[in-house]
Parts: structure tokens; C-alpha cells; sequence
């Protein structure tokens, strides 16, 4: 671990904007990991509390847990976010849960998916204007997946991040900062998919992605949106910590652990982002969220 002096990131922030408590482990944790360790404050922000979300660890699945649902998944952000190295706030906004059906139900009232986007947006703006970061990422407006949470997640991103330098707006939420790069996360992206997939094949293993890769149409235009590969693969284990702390959510012999480590590690080093709005010049491809900003004030 790097010791005292040894963290040249001192200075920079790092907010990361996400939908429901796990999300933050599940995307992009281990280069939020790597960037704590080089020293740079790294906050995370959960829009919901996660209440609607289904238990999809099967040793979990219990009723004392379900009634209090709300309660642990609070909890398992807690160690989360200590394995993580981060600080964390909640937008305080309902889970709207993941509609089922055919034809899709009706929202559940009062969820964040159906919250008007100028009041959605405020309290994003509020913490925007308090931690100042540097640089905002959040989801891509297909919502990484078409979860209302996360589609959501989405627009309150893009509007808090535009709003939060404008003094004319939101004028009683605290003085106005603009934060000088958005990202869009890329963490499912199918070449990544398909590449570790041909890499356990390779190695004589099982692939879990060979139903997904068959329904999932190439689209080359939208993978080429990815600008941004930071490499991070030392930071996989302390992920996969994050992700275990999650415990609900996250089954230990599901799909997150079917591919070992070694071959992530080999296969694709990196996680990797969409740099959207830039207010500094920087260079594209690039390999860290912080280039081009060289002064941080």
C-alpha cells in the first residue's frame, strides 16, 4: 500500500453518480480503488436505498432478511464502502424496482423513476456544489441496462452536472461548481464480453456468456464510444471484496466469479469509460479519468 508522500493524486475528486447500493462494485470499483490509493477522494453517490431490489444471493434468501431489506442493504453498503476506501451519500430517492411483465406494470408511486427531473436533480446539485469533484461519472442513457433506476440515474447525472456551475440555478443550493469532465461507464461492453468468453474457451473452461453473446447484436458505433481504458487490474481482488460485501446481491458462485481472475487480468486490464463533456483539453484514447487536468483548484 502506498505509504505517506507517496500519493501524487492528493487534490483531485472523484464522484461517482449510481443508482442503487452495489452499483458502485460493480462498475468501475476497481479503478475507484486504485485512484484512493493514489490518494484521490473518491465519493460515491447511491440515488436509491435499493428497497425493491430482489435477493439474488440464493444463501441469503430468507424471510428475516427480506423484512428487513432496507436495513441490510444500508449495512452492506457500509463495508462496501470501507473496502472500498471511499465516502458515500444517499440521494434519499425510492428503488422503483424492475417492472416484470408483459405488458410492463405501472411504476410503483412515488419512486425515483417517476420523480420530476428538476426536483431529482436538486439534491445531486446540492452535493455536486458541497464535494466539488473534478470529474462526474455516471451510466449512458441506454442506463448500462434499461433499468428505470438507472435510466434515471442518467438523466439526473447530466442535468446536476450542467446545472451545478450555473449560478442562475438551483441558486439556494449552495455556491455553483462545475465539475470539468462527465464520463459515461462502459463496463458490459460486448468486445470485453466476447474476449474473455474466446479466453475461457481457450483455457478449456465453461463460458457463463454464451446465451448473452448469442442475443447480443454487434454494434460496433456504440462500442467505439469508449474514449477512456484505465488500466486497473491489480485493484480486480479489492473489487471482487466490494462486490462480496453485497451480500443480497451478489451470489459467490454466480456469474461475477465464473471467470478467474487471472484471465480478467490478462484479458482486459482495463475498465473503461466514455469521456462525454470536457471543459480542459485532453487527448483521446485515454488511459486515466484525470488527464488534462493538470491544476486542480
Amino acid at each position: 500500500m502506498s505509504h505517506h508522500g507517496s500519493q501524487p493524486r492528493s487534490g483531485l475528486r472523484l464522484m461517482h453518480v449510481h443508482a442503487h447500493p452495489d452499483d458502485e462494485s460493480s462498475k468501475g470499483a476497481a479503478s475507484t480503488a486504485m485512484y484512493v490509493a493514489q490518494g484521490v477522494d473518491v465519493h460515491v453517490v447511491t440515488c436509491t436505498g435499493g428497497e425493491r431490489g430482489s435477493i439474488l444471493n440464493p444463501k441469503m434468501d430468507r424471510p428475516d432478511i427480506l423484512a428487513n431489506i432496507t436495513e441490510i442493504r444500508r449495512q452492506e453498503m457500509e463495508r462496501a464502502r470501507d473496502i472500498l476506501g471511499v465516502t458515500q451519500d444517499w440521494l434519499g430517492f425510492v428503488d422503483s424496482g424492475w417492472p416484470e411483465g408483459d405488458p410492463k406494470p405501472p411504476l410503483p408511486e412515488g419512486c425515483f423513476a417517476l420523480v420530476p427531473l428538476e426536483e431529482a436533480a436538486a439534491p445531486l446539485v446540492r452535493l455536486i456544489r458541497e464535494q466539488r469533484p473534478h470529474v462526474v461519472t455516471t451510466y449512458d442513457e441506454r442506463g448500462g441496462y434499461p433499468h428505470p433506476d438507472h435510466i434515471k440515474c442518467h438523466q439526473v447525472s447530466v442535468a446536476a452536472f450542467e446545472a451545478a456551475g450555473d449560478p442562475e440555478r438551483y441558486p439556494d443550493l449552495g455556491e455553483p461548481w462545475q465539475p470539468l469532465k462527465l464520463y459515461y461507464h462502459h463496463g458490459f461492453n460486448r468486445p470485453k464480453t466476447q474476449a474473455i468468453h474466446d479466453a475461457m474457451l481457450a483455457h478449456g473452461l465453461e463460458s457463463p456468456y454464451v446465451e448473452r453473446l448469442q442475443d447480443w447484436k454487434p454494434e460496433p458505433e456504440w462500442d467505439a464510444r469508449i474514449t477512456t481504458r484505465v488500466p486497473c487490474s491489480e485493484y480486480f481482488g479489492v473489487r471482487d471484496q466490494a462486490l462480496l460485501a453485497h451480500a443480497t446481491q451478489i451470489d459467490p458462485d454466480g456469474m461475477w466469479f465464473a471467470v478467474p481472475r487471472e484471465i480478467q487480468e490478462e484479458v482486459w486490464p482495463t475498465e473503461d469509460f466514455e469521456l462525454v463533456v470536457s471543459h480542459v483539453p485532453s487527448e483521446l484514447p485515454e488511459s486515466d479519468l484525470f488527464a488534462g487536468i493538470t491544476d486542480p483548484a
